[in-house]
């Protein structure tokens, strides 16, 4: 096994040659990769990413339908009983500590930052229940990308296509900002999640269908005959 991918990544090439090609070719076949999320100022957002923790993005855009016109306001968050939030946001899992964090948030948002959300990643990163992925992504959907977002869909496929040997969200990062062009961080993370969901799945990958099989992936059962 070991021989095999050593030869395979012999054949496509270093990664420092494949990474622009690979988002290239990634660019075209998904052409309309963009966040799943729905928000429409960075209020939203900020809450739905925080919703978004073990559920999926269409659970959360089905739950913030309703939410996002009862809460306008970080105030609003804060005017209900706590049980009251937790039975909005149920539907997303996690409800107890998601409400805590949220409450937190608006605290913070209202005392600090005179109720608008922070654009500096530092200050992203004080707010109640907001880890580096959650302002990885916020930062991102606001212009102002300062890393790599790595979900699950990043981590396997950044693994599958030689870019990192890493397990932890924060080396793989570490390796992918290392490698991918500044002026790609935001994108680069979606085209590799759609990627993931369309084509690239995790227990049967379609390579006969990847843009990128044969000459620039190490793992497509492609790349063994080329």
């Amino acid at each position: 096994m070991r021989s095999y991918v050593r030869e395979a990544r012999r054949k496509v090439g270093p990664k420092k040659a494949r990474i622009v090609p690979v988002i290239e070719r990634l660019a075209e076949e998904h052409s309309d990769a963009q966040i799943a999320l729905t928000f429409e100022n960075p209020l939203e957002l900020l809450v739905s990413v925080m919703l978004s923790a073990q559920t999926t993005d269409v659970n959360v855009n089905r739950v913030t339908a309703t939410l996002f016109q009862k809460y306008r306001r970080p105030e609003d968050y804060l005017a209900v009983p706590v049980a009251e939030l937790e039975r909005d946001i149920f539907a997303t899992g996690f409800y107890r500590q998601k409400a805590k964090a949220l409450r937190g948030t608006m605290t913070m948002l209202i005392t600090e930052y005179d109720g608008d959300v922070p654009e500096r990643f530092e200050d992203l990163l004080r707010l109640p229940g907001v880890a580096r992925k959650t302002a990885n992504v916020v930062s991102a959907e606001r212009g102002n990308a300062v890393g790599i977002v790595v979900d699950t869909h990043v981590r396997r496929l950044s693994q599958r296509l030689g870019f990192t040997r890493q397990e932890d969200p924060v080396k793989i990062e570490r390796d992918l900002v290392k490698l991918v062009p500044r002026a790609d961080w935001a994108r680069f993370p979606h085209l590799l999640i759609w990627h993931g969901r369309r084509i690239c799945d995790a227990r049967r990958p379609r390579c006969e269908e990847c843009p990128l099989a044969a000459d620039l992936c190490p793992s497509s059962r492609l790349s063994a005959v080329v």
